[in-house]
């Protein structure tokens, strides 16, 4: 079955760099009309002009529901309801658990989190008004990490925070199985994204990526299909399903 986006309008957060703008590229590139959320107003305009009459640029925070909601606002008046949407905002605050600050937690917590929950149930809200039960045509991918499979030094709270939306994930599909809604979440490998700053190119970091099996990162292309056949026709019959594309880091 050909993963096609034709007809299809998605709501991308985090979409100002890293993930979130691959994808923006490459749901336009199968047809689809975006939503591009994300803070960094600059460089959501500069890929809303790149990307053309498809793209919808909205200034967005995550942590602010009034926030979501005017992003969801904007884009049905542009495009009419959202039918996927990509909950990819995210940060990372490196530390040892013992020093990590207050402030730091709260942040990981509320972004990667909060932010994420409020995203996915504004675009389920709309999804149930416009009666998507009949058509079944709701598809909400969370961007969760393989990280909520690992123990380590460094990434405890976020960790434990990709651990949680792992079961978010299971329990909106749960919640609304029958809303015509299918809800899965992609935990990716480590990618050379700018979330992972210059880590990969000292000294640790080369034994961190020596310490995986193929010895290197994960490609960004790598989450192509997977979030192409979960926000397609195809993935008609999946939901509940949390999908890790590490090329084997985890193992």
């Amino acid at each position: 079955m050909e993963l096609t986006l034709a007809s299809r309008t998605a709501l991308i957060t985090g979409a100002s760099s890293g993930f979130g703008e691959h994808f923006a590229r490459l749901f336009v590139a199968h047809g689809a009309n975006v939503v591009i959320g994300a803070r960094r107003a600059d460089r959501l305009a500069a890929l809303a002009e790149e990307l053309g009459d498809a793209a919808l640029a909205v200034s967005m925070d995550v942590t602010d529901e009034a926030s979501v909601i005017a992003a969801y606002d904007a884009a049905e008046a542009r495009f009419g309801t959202v039918d996927t949407v990509i909950a990819n905002a995210g940060i990372a605050k490196a530390g040892r658990s013992t020093d990590l600050s207050l402030s730091d937690i709260a942040a990981v917590v509320e972004t990667n989190f909060t932010g994420l929950y409020l995203t996915a149930r504004e675009g389920a809200r709309r999804m149930i008004a416009a009666n998507f039960r009949a058509s079944e045509r709701g598809r909400i991918v969370l961007i969760g990490s393989i990280t909520a499979e690992m123990t380590g030094n460094g990434e405890t709270a976020y960790a434990a925070i990709k651990a949680g939306v792992a079961h978010l994930g299971r329990q909106f599909a749960r919640e609304w199985v029958r809303q015509g809604i299918n809800v899965n979440t992609i935990q990716p490998g480590y990618v050379d994204t700018e979330i992972q700053g210059d880590w990969f190119e000292t000294a640790g970091g080369q034994a961190h990526l020596n310490s995986f099996h193929r010895r290197r990162l994960t490609p960004i292309t790598a989450l192509d299909a997977p979030v192409l056949l979960l926000t397609s026709e195809a993935s008609r019959h999946i939901t509940g399903v949390t999908l890790t594309v590490d090329d084997g880091q985890v193992l």
